[in-house]
Parts: C-alpha cells; sequence; structure tokens
C-alpha cells in the first residue's frame, strides 16, 4: 500500500505532535522547525503545519485567506473497539464532536486534535 500523506494546520505543532503521538499512536518521523512536524502511522503521513513561519502551507492565499485549523475534511482511524477507545480519551480529557453514532458500515465518533482539526475513529461491523 502507498504511503498517504495528509497536511493539517495547527496553533501549536508541540501540542499537536503530544496529542498525535499520546492519544492516538502517531511517531515522529521529524520535526525540523516550529511550525512543522512529520508523524506517522502505518501507511499515513500527517503533516503538521503551524499558521505561521516560512512555509507554504502557512502563506496566505492571492485573496487574502489565511490558513486555519478546523474544519470537517478528516483523517479516519480504523480501532478495534471504539468503546473502550473513547472511554480512555475522554478519560485523557480529549475533546469529542459527537457521540458514537451507528449504521450499517459501523461505527464512529470525531475527536478534536487540540487546534480543532477533526479525527475520526471508526469500528468496521463485525463480519
Amino acid at each position: 500500500m502507498a504511503t498517504v500523506s495528509v497536511r493539517y494546520i495547527v496553533d501549536d505543532v508541540d501540542a499537536a505532535i503530544a496529542f498525535y503521538t499520546r492519544s492516538l499512536g502517531f511517531t515522529v518521523s521529524m520535526h525540523p522547525a516550529p511550525s512543522f512536524a512529520m508523524l506517522a502511522r502505518g501507511d499515513l503521513r500527517l503533516l503538521l503545519n503551524g499558521t505561521t513561519g516560512p512555509g507554504g502551507a502557512s502563506q496566505p492565499m492571492p485573496d487574502g485567506r489565511k490558513p486555519e485549523p478546523g474544519g470537517w475534511n478528516r483523517i479516519q482511524i480504523e480501532v478495534a473497539n471504539l468503546e473502550d477507545q473513547v472511554e480512555r480519551l475522554r478519560t485523557a480529557g480529549v475533546r469529542f464532536r459527537n457521540d458514537i453514532v451507528t449504521g450499517v458500515g459501523g461505527k464512529q465518533i470525531l475527536v478534536d486534535d487540540p487546534a480543532g482539526n477533526p479525527i475520526e475513529l471508526f469500528e468496521p461491523p463485525n463480519r
């Protein structure tokens, strides 16, 4: 499987690193500057960019809009037992956008990283 990269804009790169490594099992691949880090989890590469810095990800668009965290696009992390993950994360003080939703495709919940970027935790149905 090919590595997939996703870029998230964050308010605080160090806080995001701590969240993703401690709460969601990512490892740090590189952290060459205060405004950038690359994390990995399996075939997913997560690029964390601060809202300021010399890199292109923090530069304003021609119309003046500036990159900012949040929104609804998200990465999805598959878990074996969603209830256990939610309990562990709630105990650690992690913020959730909703409660667990169960449907024909499985169960999911949205958790926010420290900057407000969503992560979908997903448990597929038992087959």
